[in-house]
């Protein structure tokens, strides 16, 4: 089998694994959040179930990206679906087991299985193509990127519908039994048919070397912190809230909604490399900088819009589309950077270094989403999240791809 067919296969066998672990974890989420709803916990213990799974995504990405270089990232990958197996079969228990710290240990274990699998499915893609930095190898690259992001980000909208499909029609523990069966099916089909030795270095790591000490990697890192930080600043906490209390919005009406959104957003991650063709060049730094300037101007207009005395439905739907949009082209552009800037031997390592920052981000973002909500009302996310993107194309504009 030549070099590129059996680098493409493998990329569709990763894909297929990375499909099915994000699927149930759209599912698990949405599941717990309306069962949790349904036994009658409040919106801050079922926003607490997920304070662990983003925590242990910090240390995931941070410690995963050492163990893929010295294990294989083909292993890391396997052992994040295990993990994410014994995650849902743990909330199998019986009702009065589900109290909120067991609860946060299942959803903890479910973290570090997510960070493992998407750190090691994102870094294997550098691995599945040839080591060269030539404008066409890159160009792939791009692209791969890009169909394996936006698709993930499709069917984790795709996992909300599933999972409240699931839970209204067999309920709880029988749709936690069917997912956990699916992905264990998968698990065993991309161990049957993965090379072993995807992403091990040819030197072994210290765990000292953890940090990178590339100057645009760092650049890359912080620039996605405050990025990621910019969404679930008001997307995570302020948004589902805006929506039941401003507009009367039930439960399935929010979800379907952001499930909606979050599909829409995967479709355009997927083909950012079209949108971006006419540009006639590689992404680099300076695309990333413009992109940001860009997503910082829609925030700001809807929070001068809603103080405006517009339609807030009208706004906020409008403005989230666009904000969709634009937050995809964005990642997606620095979903390609960090593999581009990184060498093969390395890129285990960089990769898991880059998506702790993005983790710490989100939880950053999910924390003061409650903590500005409450504060300074929706609005206050808006503004703030501006600040943020703004602060990322600075960041993102010091970085220069290798030529």
């Amino acid at each position: 089998m030549s070099e590129s067919v059996a680098g493409f296969r493998n990329y569709l066998t990763v894909t297929l694994g990375y499909w099915a672990f994000t699927l149930t974890d759209g599912a698990i989420r949405m599941m717990v959040i309306l069962y949790f709803h349904q036994l009658g916990y409040s919106p801050l213990e079922i926003a607490m179930l997920f304070l662990f799974y983003e925590f242990f995504g910090v240390v995931t990405n941070l410690v995963g990206g050492w163990i893929g270089a010295r294990v294989g990232l083909n292993l890391t990958m396997h052992i994040g679906m295990g993990l994410q197996v014994c995650a849902l079969l743990m909330l199998t228990v019986p009702e009065g087991w589900l109290t909120v710290p067991y609860v946060m240990a299942a959803q903890a274990l479910s973290g570090i299985a997510k960070d493992l699998n998407k750190m090691s499915a994102k870094a294997s893609v550098k691995l599945m193509l040839p080591d060269s930095s030539s404008n066409s190898v890159e160009s792939r690259l791009f692209k791969w990127v890009s169909a394996l992001t936006g698709s993930k980000n499709a069917l984790k909208g795709a996992g909300f519908f599933l999972g409240a499909l699931l839970l209204s029609s067999v309920g709880f523990r029988i749709s936690l039994l069917l997912l956990a069966g699916m992905l264990l099916l998968v698990l065993f089909m991309t161990v049957s048919l993965l090379p072993h030795d995807i992403g091990v270095s040819s030197s072994k790591p210290r765990i000292s070397q953890i940090f990178s000490t590339t100057t645009e990697i760092n650049w890359l890192s912080a620039a996605r912190f405050f990025l990621f930080g910019s969404r679930d600043i008001w997307f995570v906490v302020a948004l589902p809230i805006f929506l039941s209390s401003i507009f009367g919005w039930n439960h399935m009406e929010i979800g379907g909604f952001l499930a909606l959104w979050i599909i829409g957003y995967g479709i355009v991650q997927a083909i950012a490399p079209l949108l971006l063709r006419q540009s006639h060049k590689i992404p680099d730094g300076r695309t990333a900088s413009i992109a940001a300037l860009l997503l910082a101007t829609i925030p700001a207009g809807i929070a001068l819009m809603l103080n405006s005395g517009m339609s807030p439905q009208i706004v906020t739907i409008v403005g989230l589309s666009m904000f969709g949009v634009v937050f995809a082209v964005n990642s997606a552009v620095h979903s390609f950077l960090i593999l581009a800037l990184s060498d093969h031997d390395k890129v285990a390592m960089n990769v898991g270094f880059y998506y702790m920052s993005n983790a710490g981000g989100r939880l950053a973002g999910t924390v003061l989403s409650g903590l500005v909500y409450q504060q300074q009302g929706i609005e206050g996310c808006l503004w703030w999240s501006t600040v943020m993107v703004l602060v990322s194309a600075v960041f993102a504009h010091k970085v220069w791809t290798k030529q």
